[in-house]
């Protein structure tokens, strides 16, 4: 069952590009976080996803959100991304995709993995899922959207 607004998202840990472990539960009664599956590192797609996250990093910061992009790519590859891009967010390796599976994010056309943004409150309460393959502006856009109505309310 894919994870839906209103669920409690799955805690994982993953390792980032650093090689430093990551948990959602990390981050719980501290921020809200947007947490988003990409299917590669420095494929175009996920360039253009990831730079527009890394420009608006300042926006979701200082609404009280953290930013953690996920794919399967191996932490050496997440760091050659991040640094490439001077990307200032945590990128976590999900080695195997359990941490894609266990969200249940479909994948697209039956072969590329999928790419869906998840909103999660401090509550660690999932408050938006944005799914679209090709809507990059759209994950960065929604999530925000949804962050800045989130920090209105408290």
């Amino acid at each position: 069952m894919p994870v839906k607004v209103g669920d409690t998202a799955p805690d994982f840990t993953l390792s980032s590009q650093s090689g430093t472990p990551v948990s959602l539960k990390d981050f719980l009664g501290k921020k809200c976080v947007v947490v988003y599956f990409y299917p590669k590192d420095d494929t175009p797609g996920c360039t253009k996803e990831s730079c527009a996250f890394r420009d608006q990093y300042e926006v979701f910061n200082s609404a009280g959100a953290e930013v953690i992009g996920i794919s399967a790519d191996s932490p050496e590859s997440h760091q050659r991304f991040a640094t490439k891009y001077q990307l200032p967010f945590s990128l976590l390796s999900d080695n195997g995709n359990q941490v894609r599976k266990l969200y249940g994010v479909p994948s697209s056309f039956g072969l590329l993995p999928g790419r869906v943004t998840y909103v999660i409150d401090q509550q660690g309460i999932v408050q938006n899922v944005f799914n679209s393959q090709f809507n990059f502006k759209g994950h960065i856009e929604e999530s925000l959207k949804i962050i800045q109505q989130l920090e209105a309310k408290s």
